[in-house]
């Protein structure tokens, strides 16, 4: 009886600390937190963005080196002028002897080659990791690839010369870094190297950081490197104040995510910066939490008392007259027998009055004074209506917690700045997706591009081998001039639309289904004179795996791309193919992201209110130009308000989790006093008045050791004792005063 009180008060003050620690820990800055994980962030997917160019880049410089058709008649120049013609970026190239580290051949500006081990890098296997270096004062990419050129053969020696090994050449291409795409009004972003030097410079809009503000580059550069080897790391940080606004700065390390990759090493990090409006209300939530947190002390001081003077005391006072009956009708003592002449108090209200009362008639019929006698049932409420009230006090306490006090208006809590962040990522995962599915359509043309005028077992090969090195592809086909497939690698096609577009591009094949159909496609050119064993344009459908892979970032919530009926092709989280967007206000973002007719579109972000509470949202088209911007496709995002460190929402959160907490807690000791104490309870005084109206058959098994199972025992003997009078009186004795029974009479 006593643990579920002492639990409900216990707990429940425990519920009004953790409200005012919890209400007290939210600190309404003048920067809020929200704006610094944006920033941060921001760098982070800028760096994501960094890094996959140059992961792709240096992907491309082996594979086209790989893909070389180097004969033994190949010179060096002009393999190097076949390697490097159709790269535009490429500033210098050079071929050298991989063995000797020779020069055979340069093109362009002189590759700085001095500190590079050319034998040391040679030996490594697969894509060769680029070098960061300097060359006339600016620091540039220096991308690797080995090829191999068969060993020339003298027509007079062929026999001599036929074991000799192919030789091995290194290509060397200088490249300027990666050119950063800038997102968000008076955002700069920043290349910079290990000692925090600003190598490439982008900004947008009117960038104008404080003079104070020098400093953060070279900040953010020892935050990198305290930081160590640790993947993707990234920080925030803070700027000095200038009039109405101050400088946030986020940055984030250009690391592989997985592991070894090609830009580890390269010490490269990405910074950017912007100015924000700070506010001047200062928010203070600990007066509310103090009154929250004394209210809900004085319930559970209230229903704690109240327990304890209706139901502890009562009850302790019933077990008391219970067991003092049971001695004098099993003691044979003039003791005992003493207190079977003392009345039997009636304590409280409901099921103990009226076992109270059956005692008191029990006691008579002990002594022989009375009868069996009907005890009337009770009227009114019982104890089970108290636990009943005591859940709905708590609840006056907690509901108002959860439903009513420290409501955040969602059209004021979220910063005008966390909503540009969300609309900024969101135009940043639109570029990494319109990279990955340009990438995929430059180098299935590239594909393309070796089919034309060769059989169909090399044309076989090519799919193969262009499968093996692209994972994105799921499955390579060529189709014929009436859509049919004339050659397959990999899985089989999705496709349900059978058509043969004119140029190239990406396109879906199929409108229905389990699984969205992408696919790049680019014409196989024709050769004069000779006939396409294959087909005139081949397919690569694209894994949607590997698209959705690309979606999922920290803090930026579900992500889905849809198509120009705002049909979702893929998602970050779980979703059917074709589906429409989980809320009809997320669909209105996304049709208010397109243009004019002829006219791209522009990204666009709000505040809506959802099932699950507000949620900062944008929507931006996904490609302006290149292959997909004929498509119509958005990219959406959505954040619930909740996960931002927002004061407001914060706020709201912990004032509802301490109403939930209070709310459960109460009820669950209230609980566990019903099923204790309450419900037993009510079992007794059912038995206990049938035993005084005169049912001595009926056997009392107490159930639980405690104070109710204490009654139930000593009613049982007082059952017995009665049960043994009423023997003696049938056999003819005559009616007289109460002898006790002796307990080894009892026992047998």
């Amino acid at each position: 009886m006593r643990p579920p009180i002492a639990a409900l008060v216990v707990l429940l003050l425990v519920v009004a600390v953790v409200t005012v620690a919890g209400l007290d820990g939210i600190h309404a800055t003048r920067v809020p937190q929200a704006v610094l994980n944006g920033e941060q962030q921001i760098a982070a997917d800028t760096a994501l963005s960094m890094r996959t160019s140059i992961d792709v880049e240096a992907s491309s410089v082996h594979r086209t080196a790989n893909t070389y058709p180097a004969t033994s008649a190949s010179t060096p120049a002009t393999t190097l002028k076949a390697l490097t013609s159709a790269r535009k970026a490429v500033v210098g190239s050079a071929l050298l002897d991989a063995r000797t580290g020779k020069l055979l051949a340069a093109g362009g500006k002189p590759v700085p080659l001095a500190r590079v081990d050319i034998a040391r890098t040679a030996s490594g296997h697969g894509v060769i990791p680029p070098r960061l270096v300097t060359a006339g004062g600016t620091r540039e990419l220096l991308y690797f690839a080995k090829v191999t050129v068969p060993a020339q053969q003298d027509d007079a020696n062929q026999d001599q010369l036929v074991n000799r090994p192919d030789r091995q050449w290194l290509l060397a291409v200088s490249e300027v870094l990666p050119t950063l795409t800038t997102y968000g009004d008076g955002r700069t972003a920043k290349v910079l190297d290990a000692s925090g030097t600003a190598l490439t410079t982008t900004s947008r809009g009117t960038a104008s950081p404080a003079a104070a503000d020098s400093g953060l580059p070279a900040t953010a550069a020892r935050a990198a490197k305290e930081s160590g080897s640790a993947a993707d790391a990234s920080g925030s940080l803070l700027g000095a104040a200038s009039g109405s606004g101050r400088t946030v700065a986020g940055w984030a390390q250009v690391a592989s995510a997985t592991g070894p990759g090609s830009t580890d090493g390269l010490g490269l990090m990405v910074f950017t910066s912007r100015t924000v409006p700070v506010t001047t209300a200062a928010t203070d939530y600990l007066p509310f939490a103090l009154k929250a947190a004394g209210a809900l002390a004085v319930v559970a001081l209230l229903l704690g008392l109240a327990l304890h003077l209706s139901v502890q005391r009562p009850l302790l006072r019933l077990y008391l007259s219970a067991g003092r009956l049971a001695r004098g009708a099993t003691e044979d003592s003039p003791a005992a027998l003493e207190e079977l002449y003392r009345p039997v108090p009636v304590h409280g209200f409901g099921e103990l009055a009226r076992i109270g009362r059956a005692l008191e008639s029990l006691r008579r019929q002990l002594l022989g004074e009375s009868g069996p006698e009907e005890v009337p049932t009770q009227r009114g409420p019982g104890y089970r209506a108290l636990a009943v009230v005591g859940v709905v006090v708590v609840a006056c306490w907690a509901v108002p917690m959860i439903f009513v006090l420290n409501r955040a208006d969602a059209a004021t809590a979220v910063p005008a700045p966390v909503l540009a962040d969300q609309q900024t990522r969101t135009e940043i995962a639109t570029n990494r997706i319109r990279q990955s599915l340009d990438q995929s359509y430059s180098d299935l043309t590239a594909t393309a591009a070796l089919l034309p005028g060769t059989s169909r077992a090399a044309q076989t090969k090519v799919l193969r081998r262009t499968l093996a090195d692209h994972k994105s592809y799921r499955s390579l086909y060529l189709l014929d001039r009436s859509g049919g497939i004339t050659l397959r690698v990999g899985e089989a096609p999705l496709r349900t639309l059978v058509h043969v577009p004119e140029g190239g591009g990406i396109t879906t094949v199929n409108t229905s289904g389990r699984i969205p159909a992408i696919a790049a496609y680019a014409q196989v050119r024709a050769v004069k004179g000779r006939t396409s064993a294959a087909g005139v344009v081949l397919f690569g459908e694209i894994d949607v795996k590997a698209l959705n892979s690309l979606l999922p970032r920290p803090k930026l919530g579900s992500v889905w791309v849809t198509d120009r009926n705002n049909k979702v092709l893929a998602a970050s989280v779980g979703y059917r193919a074709f589906q429409s967007l989980p809320d009809f206000g997320l669909t209105r973002l996304a049709r208010s992201t397109q243009g004019a007719p002829g006219t791209p579109g522009t990204a666009a972000s709000a505040v809506l209110r959802t099932s699950s509470g507000p949620s900062v949202d944008a929507a931006a088209p996904l490609a302006q130009s290149g292959p997909t911007a004929h498509l119509g496709w958005h990219v959406v995002t959505a954040e619930p308000a909740a996960a931002l460190q927002i004061p407001a929402m914060q706020a709201q959160q912990r004032t509802m989790l301490a109403g939930i907490l209070g709310l459960t807690l109460g009820a669950l000791c209230l609980g566990w006093l019903h099923v204790l104490v309450i419900r037993p309870l009510r079992s007794v005084a059912v038995l206990v008045a049938r035993l005084a109206g005169g049912d001595r058959r009926t056997v009392l098994h107490p159930v639980n050791h405690d104070e109710i199972g204490s009654v139930t025992r000593s009613l049982e003997l007082i059952r017995q004792a009665l049960a043994e009078q009423d023997r003696a009186a049938r056999s003819g004795h005559a009616a007289g005063p109460y002898r006790p029974l002796r307990e080894n009479t009892l026992q047998r």
